[in-house]
């Protein structure tokens, strides 16, 4: 097949995913890469520190490798085949040394350096200075180069590479300080010692009320029976007997309906305008109040065992980009939001859990923030860019929706007879919700305290081993103490990982931001429409509009009027009195 043939290498808006095949891959990676690296080559001799003469082409080079890869990716997760597998597996090296090659461009670093050292640097746009100090942080230009540079001996790069260098690339991707981890760490965790001390005193009593021997000292292996049978009995709730209150099509008018009134956006259908990779793949078009198109997205929402992996996800096929549209406005996003919900059969539809709803309700969150970002920097545009702890700011607040009440029941209605949800029900879904929340939260606190022990204090060779440092976090963590054998360090692979290494924290710090900005909607009452819409304005306008382009916390800042509190994530959590809003 001639080149110019692979639709791999065509010229579209829309991915031609139904032509795509795996044969495609091998030749159109192969020449994609020969071409980025002429582009390179090129920029790098022509490179000067201006906009046009570095960034643009620069953003040119990764916007085409993202957007190829990112196609042969999602058919990897998708419509996944040997032949694909073989394909993928044999272009990865080489396209993996050419991300390297363009990290360790000197050149292009020195011409980065240049723009932040100079008088005009000041004079940028926040989103133009955040490009800058993205690449410089993240790309490892500085690291690479500079080190490569010295005559450094390799037991010393190992030092600085392993216990400094790697903390300081974690935190210069992170909205929080060190200092401000560390607080947040310590008040959840002290809010939840006492509830976690009385859960554990309700098991007991529990396991005791059943007869049982090991009631007198429950042990770590008693606590996930127990905790199950208490839950059964307290709440009755059986997730897979609630499935016919969630079904897909419902779900999913709720969910756009709930964007509609928060953002003052349309979603219709747009099946038909491009091609899909599966039958049951729908394709939307999202609108502004004017009924302008302004992002797009594909939903695949079914299991499909055979050839899609598991798990749910969103995926950026386009993102918003000023220099990468023909015309003057921007190119429009796109975006796959990808489920594995059970397939509909014969004429009853898919059928969902209330923690299949709130998956949903999150990945739609994340494409939110991806189409309806209005950052014209492509590099700093939708989630690019955004803190790895503030990145899942918005999927997580759409979460909180499924358990509002009039949301929930707006969707809870039986497939067959179109009873709404029974009240107790609702209920016992909502405090279900913090059931042993004290426990759960601690546990989540031991791995993050000690990540980042590890990353920060620890010394090779010192008076404390990994593991002692494991056991002293887990008897400020741990109601029942830590098993002196316990080798759980062994098996926590986030502190080996690129985006949770000294990082594990993120994960609390974004449930903070996200309570925090929802617990706004409540302060204004959620009964008060036009308050309520406001506001979703507001955190459009905010949250959603300014992507990566200017700081987290300047924009929850803009958005909430203040800093971020733990109070509203302790509250939901059971773990600090409701405040009385009257």
């Amino acid at each position: 097949m001639a080149l110019e043939e692979n639709p791999l290498l065509g010229n579209f808006i829309f991915p031609p995913y139904d032509v795509i095949e795996a044969k495609h891959v091998r030749p159109a990676i192969r020449s994609l890469l020969n071409q980025l690296e002429s582009d390179l080559v090129e920029l790098e001799t022509t490179v000067e520190p201006t906009w046009p003469k570095l960034v643009e082409p620069l953003e040119k080079i990764l916007d085409r490798l993202w957007i190829v890869w990112g196609i042969v990716n999602h058919l990897n997760a998708v419509k996944d085949s040997p032949e694909l597998r073989s394909a993928i597996t044999e272009v990865q090296p080489e396209k993996v040394e050419f991300q390297l090659r363009l990290g360790q461009s000197k050149p292009i670093y020195d011409a980065f350096k240049t723009i932040r050292e100079s008088s005009d640097w000041e004079t940028l746009s926040d989103a133009r200075k955040r490009v800058v100090e993205e690449i410089q942080d993240t790309r490892c230009f500085h690291s690479c180069v500079t080190l490569n540079a010295m005559d450094v001996k390799p037991t010393k790069l190992w030092e600085i590479l392993t216990y400094g260098y790697i903390f300081q690339v974690s935190m210069d991707a992170k909205m929080a300080t060190i200092e401000k981890a560390e607080e947040l760490i310590e008040k959840l965790r002290s809010a939840s010692w006492n509830a976690a001390i009385q859960d554990m005193q309700e098991l007991k009593d529990f396991a005791k009320s059943q007869g049982t021997v090991e009631s007198k000292e429950l042990t770590h292996w008693d606590i996930n029976f127990w905790s199950g049978r208490l839950r059964q009995s307290s709440y009755n709730l059986n997730e897979e007997e609630l499935r016919p209150y969630f079904s897909l099509p419902v779900v999913i008018d709720g969910l756009f309906n709930l964007s509609k009134m928060l953002f003052d956006i349309e979603i219709d259908p747009a099946d038909g305008i491009t091609s899909v990779w599966n039958k049951d793949v729908r394709f939307y078009c999202v609108k502004n109040c004017l009924g302008i198109p302004i992002a797009y997205f594909y939903f695949d929402p079914y299991s499909r065992p055979l050839e899609k992996r598991g798990g749910a996800w969103m995926d950026i096929v386009a993102g918003r980009s000023r220099i990468l549209c023909d015309g003057t406005s921007s190119r429009l996003p796109i975006c796959h939001v990808v489920c594995n919900q059970t397939p509909p059969v014969g004429d009853k539809p898919s059928l969902m859990t209330i923690r299949e709803v709130e998956t949903v309700f999150h990945e739609f969150g994340h494409a939110l923030q991806n189409m309806l970002t209005k950052q014209d920097e492509g590099l700093v545009s939708g989630s690019r860019g955004i803190e790895k702890d503030a990145v899942e700011l918005a999927s997580q607040f759409m979460e909180n929706w499924c358990y509002q009440r009039d949301i929930l029941m707006s969707i809870a209605k039986h497939y067959e007879t179109g009873e709404i949800l029974p009240e107790e029900v609702c209920l016992k879904i909502f405090s279900a919700r913090t059931f042993r929340a004290g426990p759960l939260l601690l546990r989540q606190l031991r791995y993050a305290s000690v990540d980042l022990e590890l990353h920060t204090k620890y010394i090779p060779g010192g008076s404390e081993s990994i593991y002692d440092i494991d056991q002293r976090v887990g008897k400020m963590t741990h109601v029942i103490p830590l098993l002196p054998e316990d080798r759980f360090l062994c098996s926590f692979s986030h502190i080996f990982a690129d985006t949770y290494a000294a990082g594990y924290y993120s994960y609390q710090w974004a449930e903070v931001l996200s309570f925090d900005a929802f617990s706004a909607f409540e302060e204004v009452g959620l009964d008060n429409e036009q308050a309520v819409k406001e506001l979703g304005r507001k955190f459009r306008e905010t949250v959603l509009a300014h992507g990566g382009g200017k700081s987290p916390m300047e924009v929850f800042v803009e958005f909430r009027g203040r800093e971020p509190l733990p109070d509203a994530f302790l509250q939901y959590n059971g773990l600090l009195p409701a405040v009385d809003a009257n």
